[in-house]
């Protein structure tokens, strides 16, 4: 099995997959084409949990450490204004663009990964190699990677396949999204009777503003709290007693979720109640001294920190983000990966976990 069979493997499936619409929570016919591949082409035990597909390399030892490769095979809806059918895989071959829905977002981190797992697999390792293709992630689903942790042995490091232009992001930002609600008494307006609900949301929602949460990350920055939805009153002449608002907070690896929700409840006080609609997508990071980074910044990939979320977010033990591509085209019509990215992309991960000591 040569390299370049290796690749053209990886852009054959990336193109089946194209042509098969994934959407969130309707991965099943990808999966079943991921899961045909692997069965075939990937050497090890292929186990499927819901559209999950989970492959674990030859020779497993439990006494050795264990590397996860994963990436996701669903994508979000396609936006309105493409130019082409974005379930048509096409190739520009001028630009040697490879167009189609999860092109970008994560097809190519997907097959590019399945080709490392491929050339590594058979080599002697110091480390145990699992690879998990997984579903639900545009959407953290509980279907996702989420129901394949208990099958899972101990992880000791993970490389999460998204387009990063290749480079490592050794954090990535957490996600809470709250429910807010202010209650006050109602009133007739022209005599100034009651509480206004409203005003003691707009007095929480200028104290969110304002609030600055310590320690701020040397990676990630500062929490990024904002106020994206608000509701309120009935008509015109009535004091309102009931106030809703929603806050998306996009939190950082110097506070788990709970505890950055802890301080935001604690700076709005009896202003307002918050309600987390989920604890689970926490913040993640890795220290840059880890070998796979270390790796990646000797071919002069500099590590960055990650403001998108991904499926980081489920994960209890220390992970790595990077892939071909860029993350501003992820989501877009017209859609797109460069098929050197791929090339490369099979290279450095295969490089990077040759002969790797975790």
């Amino acid at each position: 099995m040569t390299d370049d069979q290796i690749y053209y493997d990886a852009v054959d499936l990336l193109k089946q997959l194209i042509a098969v619409p994934s959407i969130s929570r309707d991965e099943k016919v990808a999966a079943d084409c991921v899961e045909d591949f692997a069965r075939h082409m990937m050497p090890g035990q292929t186990r499927r949990i819901n559209n999950n597909i989970m492959v674990t390399a030859p020779l497993f030892d439990p006494a050795r450490p264990t590397l996860l490769l994963n990436s996701h095979i669903d994508t979000v809806k396609p936006a309105l204004n493409w130019s082409r059918d974005p379930f048509e895989p096409s190739v520009d071959e001028l630009s040697q663009k490879l167009y189609g829905l999860g092109s970008n977002d994560a097809g190519a981190s997907l097959v590019s990964l399945m080709a490392a797992f491929r050339a590594i697999a058979p080599v002697q390792r110091s480390y145990n190699l699992i690879f998990v293709a997984s579903a639900e992630e545009e959407v953290s689903g509980k279907n996702g990677l989420s129901a394949v942790l208990p099958f899972l042995p101990e992880i000791k490091v993970a490389i999460v396949g998204e387009p990063t232009a290749m480079r490592p992001a050794i954090a990535e930002k957490g996600l809470m999204v709250l429910d807010g609600v202010s209650t006050g008494i109602s009133g007739h307006a022209a005599r100034n009777e009651g509480v206004n609900a409203l005003y003691k949301a707009v007095e929480a929602i200028d104290r969110l503003r304002k609030l600055e949460i310590q320690p701020v990350s040397k990676t990630l920055g500062q929490v990024k709290i904002s106020v994206t939805q608000i509701e309120a009153g009935k008509q015109h002449n009535v004091i309102p007693d009931h106030c809703s608002f929603v806050v998306d907070v996009r939190t950082t690896d110097t506070n788990s979720n709970l505890e950055t929700l802890e301080i935001i409840r604690r700076e709005v006080g009896d202003l307002a109640t918050l309600t987390p609609r989920s604890t689970r997508l926490n913040p993640s990071s890795i220290d840059p001294a880890h070998p796979i980074v270390t790796r990646l910044a000797m071919l002069g990939l500099e590590p960055f920190g990650s403001p998108t979320l991904s499926d980081q977010a489920l994960m209890p033990w220390p992970s790595v983000k990077v892939g071909p591509g860029d993350s501003a085209r992820s989501h877009t019509a017209d859609e797109f990966i460069y098929l050197n990215e791929i090339r490369e992309a099979i290279e450095i991960y295969t490089k990077i976990l040759h002969n790797l000591d975790i």
